[in-house]
């Protein structure tokens, strides 16, 4: 497998905040999950579905392209070598298709991605575009694979009764103000008392503070966040996951042409492969090993 980095962009959790934000689409679903160990992996396969593999032969290249400045999700490390979840997902999507050396991954900055599918440049599109009615008449997208859950946090010596949102009852929660999570806890969580912060930092600092009694947010922000240095174990998850299409979004999944349809099944096919075979299970548990549920 070719892998190619156009651009090198400062590591930032840039990435991450723009999911959050563009992952606001329709409709409501339960998440299934499946365990491991104490850790709960994300399953969205039915391990008695097979999936069949259309002919792929006309297919001399399969190029995904994704950006660097998406951590844990795609970046690039201390050598300079484009990494992350969606890299390894990539690469075994390959691997599992038997055409790892047919397939490259570009980076590119943002912006390009959609007009690199459209072109011609890329044959797919791997790094968490938003599936919106408009950009389903633009693309065709695989089943998701991972959806980005909403999650509370409490201080860590906050007494274990409170076990579940519904003890939060009255009490103040921080939320990012303007953001799908804000919205989500005033539609879902009536009773809690939200107070919003226009930055990340300054709400977890009035967490640790007391001023507030949880934050509420993106599951996988708060999940990096708890394990930092700048939390000091102040804090952990409380309660969830809580996972809603009309707020968050139907998850992430990968994006090809619309002329593209048995490439997208290739993809769904090798994707519940994955899953069935513990090969999903070990790329989760490795870049995500705190855990999002």
């Amino acid at each position: 497998m070719v892998v190619e980095a156009r651009r090198i962009v400062p590591l930032v959790f840039k990435g991450i905040s723009r999911i959050t934000c563009a992952l606001v689409v329709f409709f409501a679903a339960a998440l299934p999950l499946a365990g491991a160990g104490e850790m709960l992996v994300p399953n969205y396969t039915d391990p008695r579905e097979r999936i069949p593999v259309p002919d792929l032969t006309a297919y001399s290249r399969i190029r995904f392209v994704t950006t660097v400045d998406f951590p844990p999700f795609s970046f690039l490390d201390q050598t300079g070598h484009l990494t992350g979840f969606h890299i390894d997902l990539a690469r075994a999507i390959c691997d599992e298709l038997d055409m790892l050396p047919r397939c490259q991954i570009q980076a590119l900055p943002w912006g390009e991605l959609e007009s690199a599918l459209s072109n011609g440049q890329a044959e797919a599109l791997i790094s968490g575009l938003a599936i919106t009615a408009e950009s389903r008449n633009d693309f065709r997208f695989t089943r998701p694979y991972l959806t980005l859950p909403a999650r509370f946090a409490v201080k860590s010596e906050t007494v274990r009764e409170l076990d579940n949102a519904k003890a939060l009852a009255g009490r103040r929660v921080g939320v990012l103000g303007g953001t799908a999570h804000e919205a989500m806890l005033r539609d879902w969580f009536l009773e809690l008392k939200p107070v919003t912060f226009s930055r990340p930092q300054w709400m977890f600092d009035a967490l640790k503070a007391g001023s507030i009694d949880a934050v509420f947010g993106d599951g996988l922000q708060l999940s990096f966040w708890l394990s930092s240095q700048s939390a000091q174990g102040c804090c952990r998850f409380l309660d969830g996951p809580y996972v809603s299409q009309a707020h968050l979004g139907e998850g992430l999944a990968i994006a090809v042409r619309r002329r593209n349809a048995p490439l997208s099944q290739a993809f769904d096919h090798a994707l519940s492969a994955l899953s069935r075979n513990g090969r999903f299970t070990e790329l989760y548990l490795r870049w995500f090993p705190n855990g999002l549920y």
